[in-house]
């Protein structure tokens, strides 16, 4: 065991709570009672969102340099604390690897919380799951009525990368076998059930969120939701514990709130906001993720849920890496650990959209570098002038090699730069604009893109949004993370780009309306060497995982 590291009820005592206030998951995991923090307005600490620029196969480690900057908040002397998202077992055992952090800046126990942690990911599956029995089920008993279903919206899930259940028949043999139905399964981050976990105030609103879902429509052209087949509340059952958020610690001790946990690409990639407004009232300072690029994840943050929910980040922060930028400075990959000046000022234009990016919310921004030991003092002189001439506050990370040593000097500047209070967030389009002119916005003010362009489905589906009355929803666009436009290979496209949606489709429950772009799969499938050959058990401690 790390030597910083603390039995959890110590961690929680750090924060003020009780023992009473914590449910134990053994000795290093405990999920918050959220209901023995009613009517407490607690610290109201500062919130710090983390952010980067696109990402590139040489990651950005945004997860690495939130924890080692919470770390080094602590070690000057501030009460900081992390509200993360929860790893997906799909990227974990897949091409991206863990979600914990890295080096002296990781959560703990990372084996724990990568793998089955406290069960809210296999309760979010089992409940979507159970959801989509229980209406097949109706579907069956209505079978040739006008309340049979004419369009099924809802489709299963698996927290595992598993292309073959992309698209899938059920019901086959028919008969009492149920009714042969083309259907197939999503990834769990891509659940509309994590989003309204993520997105749910409290367990009431959580049930009035679930009993919105939209399944589908009835041959009679009716909308039928979870309310209108009477299972509401046997989902939330499943789903009354997830909204508790869980409680666990940095390597260093500095506590953290991991819960929930949506991808950025395919859904609005933030954590609850429970588990943050809870680390706000606990804390003074609160590192949170937006997951992928400004762009993606930091876009959904302000748009969904920061309206959603009143939050007003203090802070922006946008981690790079010398080698992402040389990426986008077209150094070509077998270089870019080589030293690449020309290459590493002009992928800088990057990183000038993303700060845009930030700004148009009305935000400070600050550049943190996550610095790797082959990182010369030439190229971190360079990336600072380059933040000097644009007036932008520049700090190093060393934390994946030093830990909060590392990130002394960018934690000065965090508090130095949110003593002044915060601005309003400027969201991106207002909820009376159309569902086409909020997306139009995003991809002209947030892309840089030239217009949209919506397929014949998308179209269709538009019709029948504004028909049912879900016109007033924000949007969550679902494309490639690895560029601007919707084509993961036009990573050096900046503008003049027309973004294709090709389908539309309403989280009710949820909120908001996933506009989907270009090739976006929603169960993703495995590289050719996934991560999952790394992984083995030795004297019963599981290896692989760093």
């Amino acid at each position: 065991m790390p030597t910083q590291t603390k039995p959890i009820a110590a961690v929680a005592a750090s924060l003020g709570l009780s023992e009473e206030q914590i449910i134990t998951y053994g000795k290093y995991k405990a999920k918050i009672d959220i209901n023995t923090l009613r009517n407490n307005p607690g610290k109201q600490g500062k919130l710090i969102l983390v952010t980067s620029i696109t990402p590139t196969k040489a990651g950005n480690g945004k997860t690495t340099t939130s924890i080692s900057l919470a770390d080094g908040l602590r070690h000057i002397g501030k009460q900081a604390v992390l509200a993360l998202r929860e790893p997906s077992l799909g990227p974990c055992f897949g091409m991206k690897g863990v979600g914990t952090g890295a080096g002296k800046s990781q959560l703990f126990p990372a084996d724990e919380i990568n793998l089955h942690f406290t069960g809210d990911f296999h309760a979010v599956s089992a409940a979507n799951n159970m959801l989509a029995a229980l209406l097949d089920n109706y579907n069956f008993h209505a079978q040739g009525t006008a309340n049979e279903l004419k369009e099924t919206y809802w489709r299963r899930v698996l927290d595992v990368n598993d292309r073959s259940l992309r698209y899938i028949i059920t019901g086959l043999h028919g008969g009492k076998n149920g009714l042969p139905t083309e259907t197939g399964f999503d990834i769990t981050p891509a659940s509309e059930l994590m989003a309204i976990l993520c997105l749910s105030k409290d367990l009431d609103d959580l049930k009035r969120r679930v009993n919105n879902i939209l399944l589908g429509f009835t041959a009679g052209g009716n909308p039928l939701t979870t309310k209108d087949i009477s299972v509401g509340g046997a989902i939330t059952a499943l789903m009354k514990d997830t909204v508790m958020p869980n409680l666990v610690q940095t390597l260093e001790g500095t506590p953290a709130l991991v819960h929930g946990g949506p991808f950025a690409n395919i859904a609005h990639g933030c954590n609850s906001i429970i588990a943050t407004q809870t680390a706000l009232a606990l804390g003074e300072y609160v590192l949170t993720e937006a997951g992928f690029g400004s762009d993606l994840g930091a876009e959904k943050f302000f748009n969904i849920k920061c309206r959603n929910s009143g939050l007003t980040p203090a802070l922006s922060i946008i981690v790079i890496t010398t080698q992402s930028l040389k990426l986008h400075g077209e150094v070509p990959v077998p270089e870019i650990k080589d030293i690449h000046p020309d290459g590493l000022l002009k992928g800088m234009r990057n990183l000038d959209r993303h700060i845009g990016i930030l700004r148009s919310f009305g935000q400070k921004v600050m550049v943190v570098l996550n610095r790797f030991d082959r990182d010369t003092d030439h190229e971190v002189n360079l990336i600072a002038g380059w933040c000097e001439k644009k007036q932008v506050p520049f700090a190093v990370s060393n934390g994946f090699s030093a830990g909060s040593q590392g990130s002394v000097e960018a934690a000065e500047k965090i508090v130095a730069l949110t003593t002044d209070p915060a601005g309003p967030v400027q969201y991106t389009y207002t909820a009376e604009d159309t569902v086409e002119e909020k997306i139009r916005k995003v991809v002209r003010n947030i892309y840089g893109g030239k217009d949209i362009y919506l397929e014949k489905k998308a179209r269709q589906q538009l019709k029948k949004i504004i028909a049912s009355g879900y016109g007033q929803f924000p949007v969550c666009i679902a494309k490639t993370q690895y560029s601007f436009t919707d084509s993961p290979d036009d990573i050096h496209v900046y503008d003049d780009f027309i973004i294709n949606i090709d389908e539309l489709m309403v989280n009710a429950g949820a909120e908001f309306i996933v506009a989907v772009c270009g090739e976006m799969m929603r169960m993703p499938g495995l590289s050719p060497h996934p991560a999952a050959t790394a992984f083995d058990v030795e004297n019963g401690a599981i290896k692989g995982l760093g």
